[in-house]
């Protein structure tokens, strides 16, 4: 059996940006009010089961010693291993990683053929 379990870890860094966005809207005369509400988009926070796109499990880059995989998402350490999902992203962004993940394979496909002849 899998558990998922989950515990919000950033909610004091969370609470911070907030009132530093909240000083920002003083200085260009925006008041709170004119914000639409996390609530108008969602019910709160999305819960966990709700977040379809983890990443940043196997990063890539050019140094063994800070990440997983090569600059063509191939495995540092194994010749024939290659990963095209979303774990090769350094972080997540705000927006549906998708399209990147897809151009991101194709771009390695192409470097398999290049290297496959």
């Amino acid at each position: 059996m899998i558990r998922l379990t989950y515990s919000s870890n950033n909610d004091e860094a969370h609470r911070r940006l907030a009132a530093k966005l909240k000083g920002l809207l003083k200085h260009i005369e925006c008041e709170e009010h004119h914000l639409i509400p996390l609530q108008a988009y969602v019910p709160g926070r999305i819960p966990l089961a709700g977040v379809a796109h983890q990443n940043g499990t196997v990063r890539f880059g050019t140094d063994p010693k800070t990440s997983a995989l090569d600059v063509h998402c191939k495995a540092h350490d194994v010749d024939n291993l290659y990963v095209v999902d979303a774990s090769f992203f350094p972080s997540s962004s705000a927006v549906n990683p998708a399209l990147t993940i897809m151009a991101n394979a194709l771009r390695v496909g192409d470097h398999l053929l290049e290297r496959l002849g």
